[in-house]
């Protein structure tokens, strides 16, 4: 009886080997021998995770994964509630993109950075208008219906934002004394030599 052989390893996805293959099959099976499936030149999945775990050594060894951006950091948004569109509001963070996005994504990033905005502001007024401007945009996010993600953002109480800026605004001003007088009294403590020779520095 002559003897079935496979054809030599070749390429997957060849349709003459793979053709050959089935000739072969289907004249083993019409003589009643048993056809055993062999998966000749296939790697098996231990040479593959060989060959992978080597790439990934030499990759290594080569430095590619040296100072990549947040090496040493943990991995953001693995804590706190999942949010289903996190990667639209994180390409929104990481490009400083204003006013693009939906209402919901747009507030979150405004939320975030509120007291930074209100801190600019010159006055009482501005903040207070600032304030109820930020809570008329949450209100008509939360009424609009024209699905998208759902509006979490919080509305904010002007008399405490106000409060918060005041209090910010005035540590602000005393860091900022205290630096001017901390520079005036190294000043005073230098000789005449000194102050004139720092003037032309300047």
């Amino acid at each position: 009886m002559p003897e079935t052989r496979e054809p030599a390893a070749s390429q997957p996805g060849d349709a003459r080997v793979e053709a050959v293959r089935y000739r072969l099959r289907r004249q083993a099976e019409e003589r009643g021998e048993e056809v055993e499936e062999t998966n000749a030149g296939q790697p098996s999945m231990d040479q593959r995770a060989h060959v992978i775990e080597n790439a990934i050594q030499q990759a290594i060894r080569r430095g590619d994964f040296d100072d990549l951006p947040g090496a040493g950091k943990p991995l953001p948004g693995l804590t706190g509630t999942h949010d289903p569109d996190w990667w639209i509001r994180r390409k929104i963070e990481r490009e400083q993109l204003t006013g693009l996005g939906p209402p919901a994504l747009t507030l979150r990033t405004e939320d975030k950075e509120f007291a930074d905005r209100l801190d600019r502001l010159a006055s009482e007024r501005a903040v207070r208008e600032h304030v109820e401007d930020f809570n008329r945009r949450v209100r008509e996010a939360r009424r609009q219906l024209q699905g998208g993600p759902p509006v979490v953002t919080p509305m904010r109480d002007a008399d405490a934002e106000v409060s918060a800026w005041l209090d910010r605004r005035t540590a602000r001003l005393r860091e900022a004394e205290e630096r001017r007088q901390a520079e005036a009294d190294a000043l005073a403590s230098l000789t005449w030599r000194e102050r004139r020779r720092r003037k032309r520095e300047r």
